[in-house]
């Protein structure tokens, strides 16, 4: 498989039962997977972690990012059964990691407590929306509750409309990224003392660790942050122009690299104009700044200013699709994009993994599982010692 340099990862040894489903739980099981960890995934019987049939157009292919490098295995966790099949996995884990709402695994007989009792070493990752404690802990929560509660959505979009979304599902992601974080410190806690611990990783708190100074402007000054579209206030020239043929970010609000813009645009005199002199003038001129680059990056094709922005050394970019991304050099030479080899697909190509390590790269090892349950035998067979005969048994009764 392609990006693991021949490695097996950082991670490698590391055993992680999840039990999480949709976006949260799997997303910080895919990081855990990518950098080495064995990663044995619980589905429900039958159709399995609604994630398989998320997606647009003809194919769902948001699970083959999510689920790859894991074994699925099924179980019914609303029975007892079910219940003591993951309880028997989990015992043989390092790390567990689930997303249900609060008190479920206390319900399914499967409380942290329980599980220490069996597996002291364990980590246990709960992400969930409010977290473990507090007044909501017991309230359903989604990405998106998250991204509200936590000041995202406030401040995403145009001025004069409702708050927007950001396109992708980034409180679900930046939740499983804290959860996978507080996992590896736990690992490290847990080398020094033989000791696990819970990591309480709550959607709307992993989107307020990224809102920067929001809380503190307003407690001090009494500055709310608004809606301001495609640029941040007060720091300028730094917005998405439109050029003859498509659109390109420019970032110059530096001074001297704001100088360079000026030369690069013909017009060096623009750097000592009292309305632009500085990052509090250019502030202050923001808008009628931002018509003035425009108006001259009009005039010219995405390919020109992209040249004037790398011979004047200014920090631009194009707007990037996935067709510019798979053209890209710098995306081939560094293999951000892989292709992995598919029983269904030729060639189907993804994000790399990511970030990357010198001397234990991570890598993809194997796609998605096809079927709900398609490890139960290695899983249940091999290392639980369940016979044919038991397995067929169960799964007749809708247990696995």
């Amino acid at each position: 498989m392609p990006g693991g340099g021949g490695q097996t990862g950082a991670l490698d040894g590391i055993r992680v039962i999840e039990m999480g489903q949709l976006i949260a739980g799997p997303f910080c099981g895919q990081l855990l997977g990518d950098m080495g960890a064995e990663v044995i995934k619980i589905e429900p019987p039958g159709k399995g972690d609604p994630m398989r049939d998320w997606g647009r157009g003809e194919y769902r292919l948001w699970w083959e990012v999510v689920a790859r490098n894991k074994k699925s295995v099924s179980a019914n966790l609303r029975v007892p059964e079910g219940q003591e099949l993951a309880r028997r996995l989990i015992a043989t884990a390092d790390i567990l990691i689930e997303n249900f709402r609060p008190g479920t695994l206390e319900k399914w007989g499967l409380s942290p407590e329980t599980l220490h009792a069996e597996n002291p070493g364990l980590i246990i990752v709960r992400v969930s929306g409010y977290g473990q404690t507090g007044p909501y802990s017991d309230r359903a929560g989604f990405g998106g509750i998250g991204e509200a509660m936590g000041g995202w959505r406030n401040i995403v979009g145009d001025p004069d409309r409702p708050p927007s979304r950001m396109g992708v599902s980034i409180g679900d992601s930046l939740a499983a990224t804290y959860g996978c974080m507080g996992a590896l410190a736990a690992l490290h806690h847990r080398d020094k003392t033989g000791e696990g611990q819970v990591v309480d990783s709550a959607l709307y708190e992993a989107v307020l660790q990224v809102m920067e100074s929001l809380v503190p402007d307003y407690s001090i000054m009494g500055y709310v942050r608004e809606r301001s579209g495609s640029v941040l206030p007060g720091i300028a020239p730094s917005n998405v122009y439109r050029c003859r043929d498509g659109d390109y970010l420019i970032g110059a609000n530096q001074d001297s690299v704001f100088g360079r813009l000026c030369v690069a645009m013909g017009k060096p005199e623009l750097a000592n104009d009292p309305r632009y002199v500085d990052h509090i003038a250019r502030g202050q001129h923001q808008i009628e700044l931002d018509q003035r680059i425009e108006a001259w990056t009009l005039t010219l094709p995405v390919v020109e200013v992209e040249q004037l922005m790398i011979e004047h050394g200014i920090p631009a970019g194009r707007v990037y699709t996935p067709a510019d991304m798979l053209a890209d050099p710098h995306f081939q030479a560094r293999e951000a994009i892989v292709d992995v080899p598919h029983p269904k697909w030729d060639k189907l190509k993804m994000q790399s993994v990511f970030p990357r390590l010198s001397k234990t790269p991570g890598g993809i090892r194997s796609v998605a599982p096809q079927t709900v349950g398609e490890d139960n035998g290695e899983i249940y067979g091999s290392m639980l010692g369940l016979g044919q005969e038991r397995r067929d048994e169960l799964a007749e009764r809708g247990v696995i």
